[in-house]
C-alpha cells in the first residue's frame, strides 16, 4: 500500500459526517471539484472504496468506517493542539466550550464561575446551556456537563457526582411542618410530577396518589418556586447546596430518593481531549467544588419532618389523593 496523503483526510471526516459531496464542499471552503478529488486520490492508494454511493448521498461502508474510528481521533486531538498553539502564540485566552444543563448552569455553575475566572484567567469558558443530548465535535464544543448512566458513544465520561433526590421546602414550609410526621405532606401543595412524589411517599411507608399543583421541564424553575413558597417539592441535593447554606432552602426529611449512577452528574468529552491542560483543569475544578457542595448540605440543619409510625400515618391518610390540578408538562425537570 503507497502512503496515505495526510492532507484528504480531514476532507474524509467531512464528507463522512454530511453524507454529501457539495455539502462538504461548501464547509470546507473548496470546490465540488477539489473535494472529489481528493476522495478518489485517498481511494486510489488505499485501493479500496470508503464509501456506498446511493443517489444524491454516499454513505461509508464498513472500510470507511472503519478507518474513521482510526483517525477520528488523532484528528481531533490535533485540531486541539492547533487551537492551543495559536492562543499561546497569539498570547490570547484559550477558549473552553461547554455545553450543560440550563438548571445545573442557573443554580450550581454561575455562582461559582468568579472564582474560574480567578484560577484560571487564562481560559475563558463559554457556556451553553440546553437540555438537549448535542453532538459535541459536529457542534463545535469541547465537553458537556451530562446527567444520565455515563455511557454516551465515542466519549469519556467522568463521574462527578450523583445527587440523590431530597424532599425541600421554604423556610416558612419548615417551620409549619415542624414535628409533623411524613403524612402531612400529602396535605402540601407538591411540586413536580406525581410519579416521583408517589415513589418517595412508598419509601417513607405510605401508599399514596397524589396530584401536584405545578410541573416543571426545568429544575431551576421548580426550586426557585419552592423559594418563594409555592409548595414543597422533590429535587437533587447539588442544586440546592447555595439555598440550603443560605437558608433559602430548608430541608425537609431525611429520606431520599437514590439515583446511584443512573442520574449522575458527568463531565464528558472526547478521549483525545483527556490530557489536555484546560480539560484537566475543568474535571479537577468540578471535582473540587462538588465535594465542597456536598460537605455543606451534609452540614444542613436536621430536618423538622420526623419519621412518624407508618400504621398511623396510614390510619390518617388511607390511600386519599389530595384534590389539587396539575400544571401539565412535556418533559422532566433535570
Amino acid at each position: 500500500m503507497s502512503r496515505i496523503p495526510l492532507h484528504t483526510l480531514p476532507s474524509f471526516r467531512v464528507i463522512a459526517r454530511t453524507g454529501n459531496l457539495r455539502a462538504a464542499a461548501e464547509e470546507l471552503h473548496l470546490t465540488h471539484s477539489a473535494i472529489s478529488q481528493q476522495l478518489k486520490l485517498l481511494e486510489s492508494q488505499l485501493g479500496f472504496e470508503l464509501f456506498d454511493r446511493r443517489a444524491r448521498r454516499i454513505v461509508l461502508n464498513p472500510a470507511g468506517s472503519a478507518l474513521l474510528a482510526a483517525i477520528g481521533p488523532a484528528l481531533d486531538q490535533i485540531d486541539a493542539g492547533v487551537r492551543s498553539a495559536a492562543a499561546a502564540g497569539a498570547g490570547a485566552q484559550q477558549r473552553l466550550r461547554v455545553s450543560a444543563l440550563p438548571s445545573f448552569t442557573q443554580r450550581w455553575l454561575l455562582p461559582r464561575m468568579g472564582d474560574w475566572r480567578a484560577r484560571h484567567p487564562d481560559v475563558a469558558l463559554e457556556i451553553h446551556a440546553s437540555q438537549q443530548v448535542i453532538d459535541l465535535q459536529r457542534e463545535g464544543f469541547h465537553a458537556a456537563l451530562r446527567q444520565g448512566s455515563g455511557r454516551w458513544r465515542g466519549l469519556q465520561a467522568d463521574r462527578l457526582i450523583a445527587s440523590p433526590k431530597v424532599l425541600l421546602g421554604s423556610p416558612e414550609a419548615a417551620q409549619r411542618l415542624l414535628g409533623r410526621d411524613a403524612a402531612a405532606l400529602a396535605h402540601e401543595p407538591l411540586l413536580g410530577h406525581a410519579d416521583v412524589w408517589e415513589r418517595w411517599f412508598a419509601l417513607s411507608g405510605l401508599k399514596l396518589r397524589v396530584n401536584p399543583v405545578a410541573a416543571f421541564n426545568d429544575a431551576g424553575l421548580m426550586l426557585q418556586a419552592a423559594e418563594q413558597n409555592l409548595g414543597i417539592t422533590l429535587s437533587r441535593e447539588v442544586l440546592a447546596a447555595d439555598a440550603l447554606r443560605d437558608g433559602r432552602l430548608v430541608r425537609l426529611s431525611t429520606l431520599a430518593l437514590p439515583d446511584d449512577d443512573v442520574d449522575a452528574y458527568w463531565l464528558v468529552y472526547s478521549p483525545t481531549l483527556h490530557d489536555w491542560p484546560p480539560i484537566k483543569a475543568l474535571r479537577a475544578w468540578l471535582l473540587e467544588h462538588l465535594e465542597r457542595s456536598r460537605d455543606a448540605c451534609a452540614q444542613a440543619d436536621a430536618p423538622p419532618v420526623t419519621p412518624a409510625a407508618r400504621r398511623a400515618a396510614a390510619d390518617r391518610t388511607g390511600s386519599r389523593s389530595p384534590s389539587r390540578s396539575a400544571a401539565p408538562t412535556s418533559r422532566r425537570a433535570r
